[in-house]
């Protein structure tokens, strides 16, 4: 920094003082004095200005990574447990569908001693065993089988929706972490350039309103400071909420926004349609639920036919009759085959058919929706991520250089007197509107990237299907 004319003159006539003292033999005190105290000035201007509370927030060595957020988050979400609990339920009812209907075995005792006739009685023994005819296990083993294949699909679009919460958060963390970041460095800045006023109205340069203007700014930039802080602090708790981290646990990030790496994603937009329609898990679910459909209909007809059950009976019984001169009693026994055929005559499960033809039709609305949906969803993203990169480039390359360098320019001005300090504060602020337009451009790249990996189907951060 350049002295002025005044401020020469103060030293000059110091420098003067101090050679007479020591040419008398005085003891030099001021000039002891001005030593510790350019010792302090020394020590104050080498330590920053602003605590900052960054190193509370991230951690570029052990902090933690996107990565290892998604893997805690899928492995102790309570709702993906219980619902991995449904591929089991599913397995079990599969189980189930498996099994052969049961026998029936019948036993009868028949006795005439309750009417007064002692001498009849006759026992029987049946036995009986449903036969399932027109594929009626078959169709049910398929259709619990695709049931399985859906509650799988099911988990994995429940675990991409949680991973898409997670990269949401994350990258929510990472630009308040960035806001942060700037808003301390301004912050810095302004309090030493504050320093610089402060003299300058000391030697009586400028009037006390420039310093009252420089400190309102700075108070400013407190808030702000406390603002971005706040939402730093909000994004890592939703973030702890998911992934089962303890809230009173640091959680330190590892990225910066500007450096945060994705998947690679696919070179155009034709062929992330058609790898979303392929991998995504949702879609496959919409086309499950109509097979699932499709095999309960398949049930409900073969359900609707005659059923046929075969049965055996063995009969053995005792016969008194009274004839002229004494009774006699005859023993018999007999072995009894046969089938019996439930004929669907009033009850054809005429309702059932009917329900499960319209769920076919929802299924296949949902299907063709969710299809859809995921073109949709792919080019949205792609789209975003494109303006989004090519904002990122702009502000990189264009507005943020130039806009620091007038600021320091601005600043190296003021401080030799020639401006304002309005001047000054509104030159920063631009510097800080262009910072603040590079996170939010930085920011939404980031999401716009992760949004086209959760619209791919996150198949990159999900483990693979056993």
């Amino acid at each position: 920094m350049k002295l002025n004319c005044r401020a020469t003159v103060v030293w000059v006539a110091l420098g003067l003082t101090i050679a007479v003292t020591v040419a008398i033999g005085q003891e030099p005190t001021l000039f002891a004095k001005n030593e510790k105290t350019d010792e302090r000035t020394s020590d104050a201007a080498s330590k920053p200005l602003v605590e900052s509370v960054l190193p509370a927030y991230y951690d570029s060595q052990g902090g933690v990574s996107v990565d290892e957020l998604i893997k805690r988050a899928l492995n102790s979400n309570q709702e993906i447990i219980a619902s991995r609990l449904e591929i089991d339920k599913a397995r079990a009812r599969l189980q189930q569908g498996r099994l052969r209907p049961n026998p029936t075995l019948e036993f009868e005792q028949e006795s005439g001693r309750l009417v007064g006739d002692g001498g009849d009685r006759r026992f029987t023994a049946g036995f009986s065993l449903p036969i399932e005819i027109y594929g009626r296990r078959e169709a049910r083993v398929s259709a619990a089988q695709i049931a399985i294949e859906a509650s799988e699909a099911e988990v994995r679009n429940r675990e991409r929706i949680l991973v898409a919460n997670v990269l949401a958060n994350y990258a929510e963390a990472l630009a308040a972490l960035r806001d942060l970041d700037v808003t301390e460095k301004l912050l810095e800045l302004d309090l030493q350039t504050t320093r610089v006023a402060q003299v300058r109205v000391n030697e009586g340069e400028i009037a006390p309103l420039e310093l009252n203007l420089l400190q309102a700014e700075v108070e400013r930039l407190r808030s702000r400071r406390q603002l971005a802080e706040g939402r730093l602090q909000s994004a890592l708790t939703q973030l702890k909420l998911l992934t089962g981290v303890p809230f009173d646990e640091p959680l330190r990030l590892r990225e910066q926004i500007d450096a945060a790496v994705l998947p690679t994603l696919p070179t155009t937009k034709e062929a992330a349609v058609t790898i979303g329609l392929r991998t995504r898990p949702d879609v496959a679910l919409a086309q499950l639920e109509e097979q699932v459909a499709t095999a309960g209909l398949r049930l409900v007809r073969v359900q609707s036919r005659p059923d046929l059950t075969a049965y055996t009976r063995y009969s053995q019984g005792r016969s008194t009759f009274d004839a002229a001169t004494t009774p006699f009693s005859q023993r018999d026994r007999s072995l009894t085959f046969g089938i019996a055929i439930g004929l669907p005559l009033f009850n054809k499960n005429q309702g059932a058919k009917a329900e499960a033809e319209i769920s076919i039709k929802q299924a296949q609305a949902r299907r063709e929706f969710a299809e859809r949906a995921v073109r949709g969803e792919i080019l949205a993203a792609y789209q975003r991520f494109v303006a989004a990169s090519r904002a990122v480039s702009t502000l990189q390359t264009g507005a943020i250089p130039r806009s620091t360098e007038n600021v320091e320019t601005f600043r190296k001005v003021y401080e030799l007197g020639q401006i304002k300090i309005t001047d000054l504060i509104a030159e920063q602020r631009r510097l800080l509107d262009a910072t603040r337009d590079l996170t939010e451009a930085l920011t939404q790249r980031y999401r716009s990237q992760a949004d086209l990996n959760i619209a791919l189907g996150a198949g990159a951060f999900l483990p693979e299907p056993k």
